[in-house]
């Protein structure tokens, strides 16, 4: 698990590079040099998974030709290499889907990363050792074992921020959710990777990691110290935006 998928070196004629976040809730696009370049409502996605490629693909050109300007776009995104992330247990058929959209703007390469470590990335290091993640999204959570840099387990909810708004809705329930994903993957480690990666401190990312309503009780409810990502709401963008200035020989402070 964990494994970018499409190599970056040796892309023909690949000048230029963007990050991409397609998001619930929103989707962030990265530029090296330049930071967060957008951070617009996504369009049709439900769940992380993209639900009108054609509309998706229209608000990536708009993107993209503010970006570059809109005469780049006239032969597409030949010498542009796509950081592109996605939930860390998306399937397939969804990150195929999301390839899909990117790859009708005419890039030279997408490259895919899961965003725990795209996240991870961007956070830095805090000490050696493994790494627990846990990414509040706005109709997602996910909580990510990490061990040397690569995905060892993972779980899932589809629930997130956008439920709390719903009557039956409460931070608890988030909570609780995530809290139940960390024991479940403790129950199921048996090297001690999560034992270790909880007190080293937990990694909170997401849009979720800006509400002292939920850290606070995960906090609690874990009953340990949680370390909240720089700008959490786009941290997986700004590390994928790392991790392709890396990939493609750029000085690896430009996520900005």
């Amino acid at each position: 698990m964990g494994t970018a998928h499409g190599a970056v070196r040796g892309s023909a004629g690949a000048v230029r590079g963007l990050a991409l976040d397609i998001g619930s809730s929103r989707t962030r696009v990265w530029a090296p040099g330049r930071g967060v370049i957008a951070d617009v409502p996504s369009g049709p996605v439900l769940r992380g998974r993209v639900t009108d490629a054609a509309s998706h693909r229209r608000l990536l050109r708009k993107v993209a030709a503010s970006a570059f300007g809109g005469a780049a776009l006239d032969g597409g995104l030949g010498d542009t290499v796509v950081m592109l992330c996605h939930p860390v247990l998306a399937g397939m058929e969804q990150r195929e889907a999301a390839r899909r959209v990117v790859a009708g703007l005419g890039p030279a390469r997408v490259v895919s990363v899961d965003s725990a470590r795209a996240a991870a990335a961007y956070a830095g290091p805090a000490g050696g050792g493994p790494l627990l993640v846990v990414d509040l999204g706005a109709e997602l959570t996910e909580v990510t074992l990490l061990v040397d840099g690569l995905v060892q387990d993972a779980r899932l909810a589809e629930v997130g921020l956008d439920d709390l708004s719903e009557p039956t809705g409460s931070p608890a329930a988030v909570v609780h959710t995530a809290a139940d994903m960390v024991r479940d993957l403790w129950r199921c480690d048996s090297t001690g990777a999560v034992r270790g990666a909880l007190r080293r401190g937990v990694l909170v990312t997401g849009g979720g990691a800006l509400r002292l309503d939920l850290t606070s009780r995960l906090a609690l409810r874990l009953g340990v110290r949680l370390r909240l990502a720089n700008d959490p709401a786009t941290s997986a963008v700004r590390g994928a935006g790392l991790l392709l200035s890396s990939a493609l020989g750029d000085p690896p402070t430009a996520a900005g």
